[in-house]
């Protein structure tokens, strides 16, 4: 993935714009950041998710997905190292982050949360997954 292919994804979901902030891009959701580039170098992103979302992306994807450091990290933001990311991958982070950014009247009627099913698996294989383990 390439911060071109991050910004293309970015900007795809209903009424994303990008911004600077701290002399980075970031992309945003009636004003509020969903996510940022380039931070801490070119080769990186950032998505904002919850707590419990980014455990479940740290824990699923570890060489793509760390927490930032922190309270930032604490409270769900997690930087994309973007070499080794699939699209698909980077795309269900970047929905997640910005269905939490969103305002519910825009998050409840796009598409972009038909992208969210695809973060968790269905409840009944993760109750199968647990019991192989």
């Amino acid at each position: 993935m390439t911060p071109n292919d991050f910004r293309r994804l970015a900007l795809s979901f209903p009424e994303a714009a990008e911004r600077a902030h701290m002399n980075h891009p970031d992309f945003r959701v009636r004003g509020k950041i969903f996510a940022t580039l380039h931070y801490p170098d070119k080769s990186w992103g950032m998505v904002k998710l919850s707590p419990i979302e980014q455990e479940m992306f740290v824990r699923a994807e570890p060489a793509i997905f760390i927490p930032v450091k922190g309270a930032w990290g604490r409270k769900g933001c997690t930087s994309v190292c973007l070499k080794p990311a699939k699209k698909s991958t980077v795309r269900r982070a970047l929905a997640a982050a910005w269905s939490l950014a969103a305002p519910e009247d825009l998050s409840g009627a796009s598409n972009a949360n038909s992208h969210l099913a695809a973060v968790l698996p269905p409840a009944n294989a993760r109750r199968s997954r647990r019991r192989k383990v």
